[in-house]
């Protein structure tokens, strides 16, 4: 329940476009934890745990990872930091919107949703991966992230006029 009470922020954005560089100076700047989904899944791998195991058998088929496993391995970061931190940013959950209204029923609902405005292009040009792969990696983020923006847009998420007081103009607020 404490991690109810603490302030978490979602930032969306597609592969390669340096979200997870915002957050590092989001996090130092204002004295939150950034949760990156893909360093906690690779944590997690290295644990050799069961769950590792399962994680390794998903991605080794070329599956994503469930979301309720990514929320598990999130709520388990998150309550490791609950005396160290002013809140959360989380970068790479949800990603669909069903992970987002689970999100919200067991941890709750984000205080802002940060959207980076970036370029197919410069995501592509950010990519250490090949063409083919870039570019479905891009297609999918945008098929997904259109009806999660359009959700927390839809449920006012964020105050009008904090991304200009907080943060650079390449980011927007959905709210």
């Amino acid at each position: 329940n404490k991690v109810l009470k603490l302030k978490h922020f979602k930032i969306n954005s597609g592969p390669g476009s340096g979200k997870g560089s915002q957050c590092e100076q989001l996090a130092k700047k204002y004295g939150f934890t950034h949760l990156s989904t893909s360093d906690l899944l690779q944590n997690e791998l290295l644990s050799l745990s069961e769950r590792s195991k399962l994680i390794k058998d998903i991605v080794e088929c070329g599956e994503p990872v469930p979301g309720g496993i990514v929320l598990e391995l999130l709520k388990e970061a998150m309550v490791s930091k609950l005396g160290d931190t002013k809140g959360f940013l989380i970068d790479g959950y949800p990603q669909e919107l069903k992970d987002a209204e689970e999100f919200e029923s067991k941890i709750g609902e984000p205080k802002l949703v940060l959207c980076l405005d970036c370029s197919a292009e410069t995501m592509s040009s950010q990519s250490s991966e090949n063409t083919e792969t870039t570019e479905d990696r891009i297609e999918s983020y945008y098929q997904a992230s259109n009806p999660l923006i359009a959700y927390y847009e839809n449920k006012d998420v964020g105050n009008k006029g904090t991304s200009d007081s907080l943060f650079p103009p390449w980011c927007f607020v959905a709210h």
